[in-house]
C-alpha cells in the first residue's frame, strides 16, 4: 500500500534572510541619529504555557483566534500545523510580526536597526533590564504585556539602572502597560466591562502590565493602567480622533498626528497621585458610549492616551506613555500612526 503524501503549501520569508537567537550587537552612538529598542516585559514561556482550561488572565491560542475571526486566519501560512503554531505561542508570534513595519520604518529612519528583546524568551534565557540593554539605547520602549499572574517584577536592580540611564541627557523612556480589564471582584461589573469592549477573545479578567507598574513605583512615576475602554469611531469606520492638548506639547509629540490605531480595550492611563514630577496628559481617546461601563457611568467621556513627562530634577530623560498597540499593525497603521513613529524616532 502506498503512503498517502501530505501536500504543505511553503509561505517564505519575503525580504532578507530570518535569523534567531543571536547575540546583541551594540550600536554605535551616531549624532543626530537616535538608537531605540524594545523591551517586552514578559515571560514567553510563561504566557506560552498557562493553562488553557484557565479562562481568565491568559493569551488565546491560535486556534481560538481562528475560530473567533473566522475565516480572516484560514489561509495556509496560519492555519497549517506544519507552517504556524496553533497554540497560545502561536498566538504571541503574531506580535513579533506586527512590530516588523513599526521596525523597519524606525531603521529606515534612524540607519539603526531596532531590537526587541524578551524577559524570557522562547528559549527560556532571562534578561532583566539592565546595562545590556540600557548601553547601547536612546529611546526604550517597555511594553508592558505581562499577564499579573505570571508574576514578573522590576527588581531594586533593574529600577537603579533605568534610573541611572535616565541621568543621561537625551534619552526617553516610553512606557506600555496594557489594559486591565476585570480588576472587580462583582462579576456583574466584569459582564458589564466585557460587553462594553466586545471582544470575544478577551476574557471576562485580563489583568496586564505588573512589570511596568513595579518599574513606575520604583521611579516615582504616578500614573496606572486602567481598564479596558473601546475607543469612539467615527461614521462607524475609523477610530475618533484624539483630543489634542497642542498648548503642552511643546516637544512636539504629536505633531502631524490625529489618531492612533482602533483597539477593542485600550488602558485610561490614570495619573494617580503626587509623584516626583508633574505628567502632562498630551492626548485623550474619545471613549464608544454605546454600551456601559464603570468608568463612563462615573461621567467620564475619554480615556488618557498619551501621556508626558518633561526632564525633571536629577533626571535628564523623559517619560512617555503610550499602549503598545499604537507600535502594532495587528491593529492597523495608518499614515498618522505611522508618524507618531517617525516622531519618536526623530526626536530632538
Amino acid at each position: 500500500m502506498t503512503e498517502a503524501k501530505i501536500h504543505v503549501p511553503t509561505v517564505e520569508s519575503k525580504g532578507p534572510a530570518r535569523a534567531y537567537n543571536q547575540v546583541h550587537a551594540a550600536r554605535k552612538e551616531t549624532p543626530g541619529r537616535r538608537r531605540l529598542s524594545v523591551y517586552v516585559a514578559w515571560s514567553f514561556p510563561g504566557e506560552a504555557n498557562r493553562e488553557l482550561t484557565e479562562l481568565d488572565n491568559r493569551f488565546s491560542t491560535m486556534t481560538e483566534v481562528r475560530r473567533v475571526e473566522w475565516p480572516s486566519w484560514e489561509a495556509p501560512e496560519w492555519s497549517g500545523p506544519n507552517l504556524f503554531q496553533q497554540g497560545i505561542a502561536g498566538a504571541l508570534e503574531l506580535f513579533f510580526r506586527a512590530w516588523v513595519p513599526f521596525q523597519q520604518l524606525v531603521g529606515e529612519t534612524t540607519g539603526h536597526p531596532v531590537p526587541v528583546f524578551q524577559r524570557v524568551d522562547q528559549a527560556g534565557y532571562r534578561l532583566p533590564l539592565d546595562e545590556r540593554v540600557l548601553a547601547d539605547v536612546d529611546t526604550l520602549l517597555v511594553f508592558g504585556l505581562d499577564h499579573n499572574v505570571t508574576g514578573q517584577e522590576a527588581s531594586v536592580a533593574e529600577v537603579e539602572a533605568v534610573r541611572e540611564w535616565l541621568t543621561r541627557e537625551g534619552t526617553c523612556l516610553l512606557l506600555g502597560p496594557h489594559h486591565d480589564v476585570g480588576m472587580s471582584e462583582n462579576p456583574d461589573e466584569r459582564a458589564m466591562e466585557y460587553a462594553h469592549h466586545g471582544d470575544a477573545l478577551v476574557p471576562r479578567q485580563q489583568r496586564f502590565g505588573r512589570y511596568t507598574r513595579s518599574l513606575m513605583k520604583g521611579l516615582d512615576v504616578p500614573v496606572e493602567n486602567r481598564y479596558g475602554l473601546r475607543p469612539g469611531v467615527v461614521s462607524g469606520t475609523k477610530i475618533a480622533p484624539l483630543t489634542i492638548n497642542h498648548d503642552l506639547d511643546t516637544r512636539g509629540w504629536l505633531e502631524g498626528v490625529t489618531n492612533f490605531s482602533f483597539h477593542k480595550h485600550l488602558p485610561h492611563y490614570a495619573t494617580a497621585g503626587v509623584g516626583s514630577a508633574p505628567v502632562h496628559v498630551l492626548a485623550r481617546q474619545p471613549i464608544d458610549l454605546s454600551n456601559p461601563h464603570p468608568f463612563t457611568a462615573a461621567g467620564n467621556r475619554e480615556l488618557n492616551a498619551f501621556l508626558w513627562m518633561p526632564p525633571a530634577g536629577q533626571r535628564a530623560g523623559e517619560v512617555l506613555f503610550a499602549d503598545s498597540t499604537v507600535f502594532s499593525t495587528l491593529f492597523g497603521a495608518d499614515e498618522s500612526v505611522k508618524r507618531f513613529w517617525k516622531n519618536i524616532a526623530t526626536a530632538k
